[in-house]
């Protein structure tokens, strides 16, 4: 639903069709009625099971709620480093992730809602061995794919660089770091590379971050699936 609702509301996509159950028009029929009549909107469709099960894979599994849609348009990683750098009101500096190759849509999807969540300014992504926009994407991001640019980078390292050349300090997310990210942390913007689950960062990757920290996680679990740890270091980082 939030998911649906997001991308309906968002002037940047083209909308094609929409699926709608009678119960979740009557749920949503509020949202629903000034979202569709928006320049652009799709024509609503009254769907039942048998309609939803013909559109959506197998696996799929939705409220009432069904949007067909066309990708969405994400800006280059240079347009967004041509934005000058200020704090936000609450005086933190902006914050910009980075994956290294991870590849499950429902982690990036949950990445994606805790950087919405927490303030981040964008995600940043490697453009192969890495997880496409999908519904299984959007909808565990529940809306914040739609207000999150997700920026997919040709190579990862000359964009490490390019963030450090714009005044970004890049720690990378790895159990060696020498120093805990509170204690590396900075009074600067700081982009926070995450590598894939088991692999983690790769060498390259390792040796273009300024700095390679660690969570300080305890004994017998050693380390965090790496959506759970982009949450918990987003909000070291801007909570």
């Amino acid at each position: 639903m939030h998911a649906v609702l997001a991308a309906l509301a968002n002037p940047k996509r083209r909308k094609e069709r929409l699926l709608v159950s009678k119960e979740a028009a009557q749920r949503h029929s509020d949202a629903l009625n000034g979202l569709l009549a928006q320049p652009g909107a799709p024509q609503a469709h009254q769907a039942n099971r048998e309609d939803f099960l013909n559109a959506l894979p197998d696996s799929a599994v939705h409220q009432g709620l069904a949007l067909q849609c066309a990708h969405l348009p994400q800006p280059h990683l240079e347009d967004l480093l041509t934005e000058p750098l200020a704090k936000a009101e609450d005086g933190s500096w902006p914050v910009i992730l980075v994956l290294d190759q991870v590849t499950d849509p429902q982690n990036v999807g949950a990445i994606l809602r805790s950087a919405a969540a927490f303030g981040a300014q964008a995600v940043v992504t490697t453009g192969r061995n890495a997880a496409a926009e999908s519904g299984v994407l959007a909808k565990t991001a529940s809306g914040a794919f739609d207000h999150i640019p997700y920026i997919a980078v040709t190579n990862l390292a000359r964009a490490l660089e390019s963030l450090k050349s714009a005044g970004y300090w890049t720690l990378g997310l790895a159990g060696e770091g020498k120093r805990s990210l509170a204690e590396a942390k900075s009074d600067a913007p700081a982009a926070l590379v995450l590598g894939a689950e088991g692999s983690g960062l790769r060498r390259l990757t390792r040796e273009t971050c300024d700095e390679l920290v660690r969570l300080p996680t305890r004994e017998p679990i050693s380390s965090l699936n790496v959506s759970n740890a982009a949450a918990v270091a987003l909000y070291e980082l801007l909570g």
